[in-house]
This record gives C-alpha cells, structure tokens and sequence, in this order.
C-alpha cells in the first residue's frame, strides 16, 4: 500500500505541472522533424540561455582530452587491465549480427576509428545537436533491435532493463508533452568504435547517446568500462499506458537521503556546500564552460562535453574515522546503484576498487534534507564521480526542482572515462 500511495503521489506531483500545450513550443514542435527541431533551434538561437550553453559545449569540445581531475592533474597508476571474466564473444556476436544486416552506406555511417573524437559528441537534451551514426527511428525495426541486442549482451540485466525504462520514460515524455517524433523509445543514435573482437590488444566500443540516456561502453578483451554516462528522467515514472508502472532513479535518491540524514548535524553541516539549490553562493560569471551552475547542467559539474572539468573535492570524507561501517554500507550500495549498468563480476571488481579508496572518497550535499526536499549529491573519489540531482522542468512547468525530475551521471576521473587509461598511446583520445 504503501509504494502505490507513493507512486500515486508522484504521478499526481509531475501531473500538476504539465503545460499550455497549445503554446508555440508546442504546437511548432509538433510539425517538425528532429532535424528541423534543432534548425529552428539553432536558426532562432531559443531558448537563449540553451543555445549559449551549446556554444559554451563546442569550445569544450574542441579542447583535447585529458580527463576530469581534482586539481588539473592527471594521477597515473589507478587503472589495469584485468580480466573481468566479461563473456566478450557474446557482445561481439551481436556486433558482428548488426553488421551483416548493414549496407555499405550504413556501416560506413556507424564505424569509427577507436580513437574518433565522436566519443565525446553525446549530450542530453533533446535537440539532436551532433547526428552521428545511426539513429534507432531510422532504421528498419530488425536493424534497431540488433541495436538493442548488442545493448542486452554488454549490460548487466537490471542495467539493460534500466536503460530500457529510461528509453520509455522518453517516449512517454512524448506522449505526454505532443512530441512524440522529437523524443519516443527510438530517438537514440549510435556509434561504434574501432572492430568488434575478443582480444585485449583490440580494444573497441559503442556510445548511444540521446534524451536523458548518454552511455559510453569500452571493451578490452574481457574487460569493460560505461563511463561516462548520463540517466535521466522527467518524469521519473510512467502513470499510464502499456509501461505504466516503470520508475527509475528513485533507490539512488533514497538512499542518498537516508546517509545524509544519518550523519550528526555537525556532519551534515560539513557535507552541505551549499543550503540552498541554486545558491547565490554559486559561482556565476557568465563564462559557461567554468561557472558553478547554469541552467541545463543546473548543480551538474560533470555533465556533457566536461570532460576535462576540474572540480575539487568537497563534503566530509568517507574514511572509517568519519563514517561508521553502516555509513559506509550506504555508501557503497549508492555506487552499487549507480553502476548497475555493468555485468555483476566488473561491477564487483569496481566496488572493490572504490573501497580501497574510502578515505580519500568525499561526500557533498546541495539543499535540504527533510523528507520532501529536493536536493543534489556527490560522491567523488580517485576513481570514480557520482552526481545525482533533482531539476527544474523543461518540458514540465516547475520552476523550482522537483523529485520527478532527476539527473544522474558517472565519471572516471583521471582519464578513466571512454576507457582512455586503458588505451595504448596510439588508441587515446
């Protein structure tokens, strides 16, 4: 009884906040193809604050990858190769399936050299700003579940169904806003990297990347990295329809709140950087490639196109002479939850890793932490970041941030991310 009075909760709370659908943004959109959506988009420069932030992402992007580090320094020596026991001639037969059914148009359109810098051409929202690959929607329904094959045999399967459900919530944010050919369970696009194969010395990989599912998937024999990425969901449940029922986000939200409100106050003192969401604290010069919060990434530092971000550590630190060992249980079963997309023995052999680190791990809180209060956390540590954070609406008319809308993102600092420390000096980035 009680999830459902909660889900009824929430299903009325996103519901309360659906807009004018007779608007312009609407009706315009409606008549529109995602390539002429982002045209307009880019034609009209609206909204502004958006287009300034895609100019902000086109210096970042143009800047060569070094990864993101805590003081601009790249520490060496955190990363090996390791046989994970990945069933990588699984992941390579469903790659090899998809390529027999491509032309010669397609496959040249979706194979890049393992080094292209089209790794880093994700980003979230719903403007398709870089079409690279191939695009779910448009091709043949075989060929897009190939895709989604290849997706199954490298995920864990609670990971796959994760992704699956933050596919759907999409296409239900379509139905729900009219929108339906600018975000549906298809309006992904994807790449791979380098040729499929089960050798350590070939390394190669695929990005899927669109509205709130950006993942970033390296393999070296059998060894895997999803890092970066980024799950998001607004809203972060599905109240209707053929998935009705589907929620995501909500265990890694509960369980932050729960170690924020466990700690003494002295703690949770030290761990709030900021009280309030958007702080006046907050550094805001304009320049929106360094500033602390904008309006898409909000509290995000690690978002798309940051890639070479330094952000410092922040919080409490996570050692046994600050957190007891149920404090660090939490802990580590927030990460567990934010690296469910991996197989189970990598993700074990990951949570091993971040526990050999705890003391130099940092806790950092933005916001309340009543029971109601929408907030923003991070977990940061040699080897890996973990944000999560709870948004103002885009498609919803919330102007404040709301728990039915949530971001969340996964870095390897150091360059961890794209499996870029793995790499031989002529496979990097």
């Amino acid at each position: 009884m009680a999830r459902r009075n909660s889900f009824k909760q929430a299903s009325e709370a996103f519901r309360a906040h659906i807009p004018d659908l007779s608007s312009p943004r609407f009706t315009n959109g409606a008549k529109q193809s995602p390539y002429e959506y982002v045209k307009t988009f880019k034609d009209t420069q609206f909204p502004p604050w958006l287009y300034n932030l895609t100019q902000a992402w086109e210096k970042l992007y143009a800047e060569p990858y070094k990864g993101v580090t805590v003081d601009g320094n790249i520490r060496e020596g955190l990363f090996k190769e390791q046989d994970e026991g990945l069933d990588i001639r699984k992941i390579v037969n469903a790659t090899e399936n998809l390529l027999k059914q491509l032309n010669e148009e397609q496959r040249k359109k979706v194979q890049y050299p393992i080094n292209a810098k089209e790794w880093r051409a994700w980003s979230n929202p719903e403007f398709l700003l870089r079409p690279f690959g191939l695009r779910l929607e448009e091709v043949p329904e075989p060929i897009a579940e190939s895709i989604l094959s290849i997706l199954e045999s490298a995920l864990s399967p609670e990971g796959y169904q994760k992704a699956l459900d933050a596919m759907r919530i999409n296409h239900f944010l379509g139905e729900v806003v009219k929108l339906p050919q600018i975000m549906n369970k298809y309006s992904y696009n994807f790449i791979l990297f380098g040729t499929p194969s089960t050798y350590h010395d070939s390394p190669w990989g695929f990005l899927l990347y669109g509205h709130h599912l950006d993942l970033s998937v390296f393999f070296k024999g059998p060894q895997i990295v999803i890092s970066p990425y980024f799950t998001g969901a607004e809203p972060n449940i599905i109240d209707e329809g053929p998935w009705a029922g589907t929620s995501i986000l909500h265990k890694e939200g509960n369980l932050g709140l729960q170690l924020m409100q466990s700690l003494t106050p002295e703690q949770q003192q030290k761990a709030q950087t900021y009280e309030l969401l958007h702080d006046p604290a907050m550094k805001q010069t304009g320049d929106l490639t360094t500033d602390r919060w904008n309006k898409d990434d909000q509290r995000h530092l690690c978002g798309a196109f940051r890639d070479n971000r330094v952000v410092p550590y922040e919080g409490i630190t996570c050692g046994s002479d600050q957190l007891s060992k149920e404090q660090q249980d939490t802990l580590l079963a927030i990460v567990e939850e934010f690296r469910i997309y991996l197989p189970a023995k990598s993700r074990e052999l990951h949570l091993k890793q971040v526990k050999e680190h705890l003391d130099e791990t940092y806790w950092s809180w933005i916001g309340g932490y009543g029971d109601e209060d929408a907030f923003y956390f991070r977990i940061q540590s040699p080897v890996i970041i973990c944000e999560f954070d709870h948004h103002s609406g885009v498609f919803l008319n919330n102007t404040e941030p709301a728990k039915f809308h949530t971001h969340t993102i996964v870095r390897t600092p150091n360059a961890g991310d794209y499996g870029n420390a793995l790499r031989n000096s002529k496979e990097k980035l």
